[in-house]
């Protein structure tokens, strides 16, 4: 495998991107017939899964929406354990299917709070 190099960084390829579009497809063709009729609303936190998420709507083709998150956790590359929100929710969601977009889940902790965000505006709509 190849490898690349991030400022000061080198990363080896573990998985290629032929492989990782086949797997984007799957999950996109798995969604497609899931929530056929449901007008999901994608909800992407950023930054991480903006490319993930590019890549996955380019095979969605049931109708849908997608908005965006954006939270901070990390000071420089560690973790502080505590979320701090930047971008939230302003989609009314109430009755809605919501599908979270994220690139690593590195704590339960922000999808905790995530979901505590969606069930009180679903509450409030």
């Amino acid at each position: 495998m190849s490898s690349i190099v991030i400022h000061d960084h080198t990363f080896k390829t573990k998985i290629s991107s032929a492989e990782i579009q086949k797997a984007v497809a799957e999950v996109a063709k798995q969604i497609n017939k899931d929530l056929k009729g449901k007008k999901p609303l994608f909800l992407a936190v950023l930054n991480g899964s903006f490319m993930f998420a590019a890549d996955l709507m380019k095979k969605i083709n049931i109708e849908c929406e997608i908005s965006f998150v954006k939270v901070a956790s990390y000071e420089g590359t560690q973790s502080t354990g505590n979320m701090k929100q930047l971008i939230g929710i302003n989609e009314d969601i109430k009755g809605r299917t919501v599908v979270v977009i994220e690139d690593i889940v590195d704590t339960i902790l922000y999808f905790s709070d995530l979901q505590v965000q969606v069930k009180e505006l679903n509450r409030k709509n």
